[in-house]
């Protein structure tokens, strides 16, 4: 039986393909699109589960992370590099994790100030559904914007799967 380490790891491994295939389904030309002024757009949103990868890096290898906006690069693939860069660092960090850190507490920070305080685990399992939940946003957009929808966990209306 696998423990929440083991599991979150084949978990990240088995969801990084399906993220590619989402990020890379953003046209350049619509990175800017948004249905609703309210909505971030598919640049943005590209670019927020790319570098929160990154950003997962840190709190496996410091124990805390302080987050902070960054501005999305002028091109979609470049966000989808930093995506794949990102994730296979992390996949890396996770290869040599054991149990002890696993567990050991980590910080999330907001201008130097501590929102949320916990294991490193449940840190990485919260970015994962995080990051989850912005690619299903981003699926949401794919059609308005006249791209094509890429399978996720089944067949879509574009792709079999």
């Amino acid at each position: 039986m696998k423990n929440t380490r083991e599991f979150f790891a084949d978990s990240f491994k088995a969801e990084k393909p399906k993220f590619i295939r989402v990020l890379q389904a953003v046209p350049n030309d619509q990175k800017g699109y948004r249905p609703h002024e309210k909505c971030s757009t598919a640049g943005d949103i590209v670019w927020l589960v790319a570098s929160e990868w990154g950003d997962a890096c840190e709190i496996v290898d410091h124990g805390k992370v302080n987050f902070a906006v960054k501005p999305a690069p002028a091109k979609v693939e470049d966000a989808v590099a930093a995506f794949e860069k990102n994730a296979g660092e992390l996949e890396k960090r996770l290869a040599k994790l054991d149990d002890a850190a696993w567990e050991k507490n980590a910080q999330f920070l907001m201008d130097g100030k501590v929102v949320w305080e916990a294991p490193v685990g449940d840190m990485l399992y919260g970015f994962l559904f995080d990051a989850i939940h912005h690619r299903g946003q981003l699926s949401s957009y794919l059609r308005p914007m006249g791209a094509k929808v890429p399978s996720i966990y089944g067949p879509s209306a574009d792709e079999n799967g």
